[in-house]
C-alpha cells in the first residue's frame, strides 16, 4: 500500500476549544499594573497496549467471566468506561487515546475474524477490534508484532477498517525503504489562549516481527530498530511545530532481549530511545505484559526526564499522561508530566460497546462450544509445571505423529522424532467425555506452527540444561513448595519446555546448568553425535526463549498450520482421545537421584 493513501498530516485530530482557566483574569494587565499570568493549558492522553483481541471480559477458553489470582478484569468495554469517565471530567477536547499495539491476535473473537469468517473475505466483516476502537475514539494505535501473524492482507483489510491511523515508522518497505505504513500522527489541541498545542505521536514497533513473522514479512518489510528511527523522526517533528511528543512503542522498557543475538536489535527498547532520543516528551510502553504506572528516564543529552508507562495488557489497565503546559518565549512548552494507570476491574463495561458486538460474540462463542470428539479420562495442566503430564504427553503426541508424517519417504525419515511442548496455561483442561474446540484450543492459546529441526543429542542435552533453568534450586533434604519452586529468574511458564521421545531426570539440587541427568534414547544413554529431529513451534524455531542451537539448526519442514487447529483435527480424526495410547512419564524432577513427587 503506497504511503501516501492517507496524508500524514490532512487526518490530524483537530478538536474544539478548551474551557477557560479557572483563575484568569477579566481585566487587561495594563489597567491594573499587575504582570500577566503566565498561559497554561493542560490536556491527558490516555493509553492502552497488548489487547490482543480482548472485547469483552470474557474467556473462551472457559466459557465464563474472564478472572485471574489478582482478579483482573479485561477488554475494551471497561476501558471505554473509563474512557468515558476521563472525557467528562477532562472535556473530551483535552484528551488523546492511543495504543500501543497487538491488537488483532490473542482470543477466538480474534481468530474467528482472520480465520473462520476472515475479513479479507469479499463482503467480509468488519474486524471487531476495529468496530470496538472506532466506537471508543482512538486517535491513533502502533503497529504490534502480533499484527503481522495472520498475514499483510489482513493487517491492510484491518487498517482499511479503521478510523484511527495505525503507525510504524519503523516498519519499511523491503525495496525502497520508505514507511509502508504511517510513521506519525499530529494532533491539534484548541487551547482558550489563542495559539493550538500541536501533539505529535510516533508509532514504532518491535523489529522481532523480521524474525517471528519471517514467512509473512521476508521480502516485503524490514524492521530496523526503535532508537534508529526515532532520532530520524522526533527532529522531524519537533520541526513541523510539534510541541509536545508522545512515542507510543510496541517495546517493553528493560532493555533486554529474550532471543539473544537471534534478535539485530534489541526487543525491549522503550527505554533506550527515551536515554538516547532527545525531544520526546512521554513514551506510552507495551510488548512486555507488565504494568508500569509512572516509570522517569533521563535523556542524556538533554537531562529532560522522559516518563515512560504501561497498562499491562488485554485491557486490564488504562493509562493517564497527564501534562501541563506554559507558555513561554512565543511556544507551549511542557512544564510538567506524570502518569498512571487505573484498573478496568473499577469499571463496569460499557452497554454500547456490548450491544454493538453481541452477536460476534455469540458466534464465537457458539463455535468455540463445538464438540469434536470424546476424551476417556480428564486431562489438567495443574501439576504440569513439575510433572510430566499426559495433557502435555498429547501435544508432543500430535506434534511427533505429525512431523513422522511430513517426513516419511524423504531422506530423514529414519530419524527419531522428539517434540516439545509448553505449560501456556496452567488451568488448561481435557473433560472425560465430550471435548470441544475450547477445550482443545486452550492447550495451545498461541497461534504458533509447527517445524521440524536437525538437532544432535549433545544439543538436546544443551537444550534441555537450558530449559530446567525454570526450576529454584532446592537442597536435597528439605520441604517442596510448589509455588516458590518455578519461574527462576522471572522465567515464564511458556519458556520452560518439556522433550519427548527421550527419557531424563532434572536434578533440581544442583546449579543451573548441571541438572540434566540419566538422559536417554531408547533406553541407552544418549549418543551425543546421534541426530534426531525436533518437532518445534515456530517461536522456539526462531529464537524465542533463546534457547541453544534450535535457531541455527537446519530447517527440515515446516508448516503454516497452527499447532492449536492441528490438535483440534487430530482429535476430530480419532473421534475418541485415550491417554492410555500416548501418555508417558519421560521426565521427573529429581535431587540426588530421590525423586521429588
Amino acid at each position: 500500500m503506497p504511503l501516501d493513501r492517507r496524508t500524514f498530516l490532512g487526518t490530524s485530530a483537530a478538536t474544539g476549544a478548551g474551557v477557560a482557566l479557572a483563575g484568569a483574569s477579566a481585566t487587561p494587565a495594563a489597567a491594573t499594573g499587575r504582570p500577566c499570568p503566565p498561559k497554561r493549558y493542560s490536556f491527558t492522553v490516555m493509553g492502552t497496549t497488548d489487547l490482543h483481541g480482548n472485547v469483552f471480559n470474557w474467556d473462551y477458553f472457559t466459557d465464563k467471566e474472564f478472572d485471574d489470582k489478582t482478579h483482573n478484569d479485561v477488554g475494551l468495554a471497561k476501558i471505554s468506561t473509563l474512557v468515558n469517565k476521563i472525557r467528562e471530567e477532562k472535556g473530551r477536547r483535552n484528551t488523546l487515546l492511543i495504543d500501543a499495539g497487538d491488537t488483532i491476535q490473542g482470543t477466538q473473537l480474534s481468530y474467528y475474524y482472520a480465520k473462520v469468517d476472515p475479513i479479507t473475505a469479499r463482503r467480509g466483516p468488519v474486524h471487531p477490534m476495529a468496530q470496538a476502537m472506532n466506537a471508543i475514539g482512538y486517535d491513533a494505535a502502533a503497529l504490534g508484532n502480533h499484527e503481522f501473524n495472520y498475514g499483510i492482507p489482513v493487517l491492510r483489510k484491518f487498517e482499511e477498517q479503521c478510523d484511527f491511523p495505525l503507525l510504524g515508522a519503523n516498519a519499511l518497505d523491503a525495496k525502497t525503504l520508505r514507511p509502508a505504513f504511517r510513521p506519525y500522527s499530529m494532533h491539534r489541541l484548541c487551547t482558550p489562549h489563542g495559539r493550538d498545542v500541536k501533539v505529535a505521536v510516533l508509532g514504532l514497533t518491535n523489529p522481532g516481527i523480521a524474525i517471528w513473522d519471517k514467512a509473512n514479512v521476508q521480502g516485503k518489510m524490514v524492521f530496523p530498530g526503535l532508537e534508529e528511527q526515532a532520532a530520524k523522526w522526533v527532529p522531524k517533528l519537533r520541526s513541523m511545530g510539534a510541541d509536545v511528543v508522545i512515542v507510543s512503542a510496541h517495546s517493553g522498557s528493560s532493555g533486554t532481549s529474550s532471543y539473544g543475538d537471534q534478535l539485530p536489535y534489541i526487543e525491549n527498547a522503550a527505554g533506550l530511545v527515551a536515554e538516547q532520543v532527545p525531544g520526546i516528551d512521554a513514551i506510552l510502553v507495551g510488548h512486555a505484559h507488565t504494568e508500569i504506572a509512572e516509570y522517569f528516564v533521563a535523556n542524556k543529552e538533554t537531562g529532560q526526564k522522559v516518563v515512560l508507562s504501561e497498562p499491562l495488557k488485554w485491557g486490564q489497565r488504562l493509562t493517564l499522561f497527564d501534562f501541563d503546559l506554559v507558555w513561554e518565549k512565543g511556544r507551549w512548552t511542557v512544564e510538567k508530566v506524570g502518569a498512571q494507570v487505573l484498573n478496568s476491574n473499577t469499571a463496569d463495561e460499557d452497554p454500547k460497546i456490548t450491544r454493538l458486538l453481541g452477536d460476534e460474540h455469540k458466534k464465537v462463542v457458539a463455535y468455540v462450544n463445538q464438540v469434536i470428539g470424546t476424551s476417556t479420562a480428564s486431562m489438567t495442566t495443574a501439576d504440569a509445571p513439575w510433572k510430566d503430564e499426559p495433557i502435555i504427553d498429547l501435544i508432543n503426541h500430535v506434534q511427533a505423529e505429525t512431523v513422522n508424517g511430513a517426513l516419511a519417504g524423504g531422506q530423514y525419515a529414519a530419524l527419531p522424532v522428539l517434540s516439545q511442548a509448553s505449560c501456556f496455561s496452567r488451568t488448561a483442561a481435557i473433560p472425560a467425555g465430550q471435548v470441544t474446540i475450547r477445550d482443545a484450543a486452550g492447550l495451545y492459546v498461541f497461534e504458533n506452527t509447527l517445524e521440524a529441526r536437525l538437532l544432535t543429542g549433545a544439543q538436546i542435552k544443551d537444550y534441555l540444561e537450558f530449559s530446567a533453568r525454570y526450576y529454584v534450586q532446592t537442597p536435597a533434604g528439605g520441604p517442596v513448595d510448589t509455588a516458590k519452586l518455578t519461574n527462576a529468574d522471572n522465567t515464564p511458564d511458556y519458556n520452560y519446555d518439556a522433550l519427548s521421545g527421550v527419557t531424563y531426570e532434572i536434578d533440581i539440587a544442583k546449579p543451573a546448568g548441571s541438572r540434566i541427568v540419566k538422559l536417554s534414547f531408547d533406553g541407552k544413554p544418549i549418543d551425543p553425535a546421534a541426530q534426531f529431529v525436533l518437532a518445534v513451534n515456530n517461536y522456539r524455531a526462531s529464537g524465542g526463549g533463546n534457547f541453544p542451537h534450535v535457531a541455527r539448526s537446519q530447517q527440515l519442514w515446516a508448516n503454516s498450520e497452527e499447532i492449536r487447529n492441528t490438535i483440534i483435527n487430530w482429535v476430530k480424526a480419532k473421534g475418541s482421545v485415550d491417554p492410555a495410547q500416548f501418555a508417558t512419564v519421560g521426565w521427573k524432577l529429581t535431587r540426588e537421584g530421590t525423586p521429588v513427587f
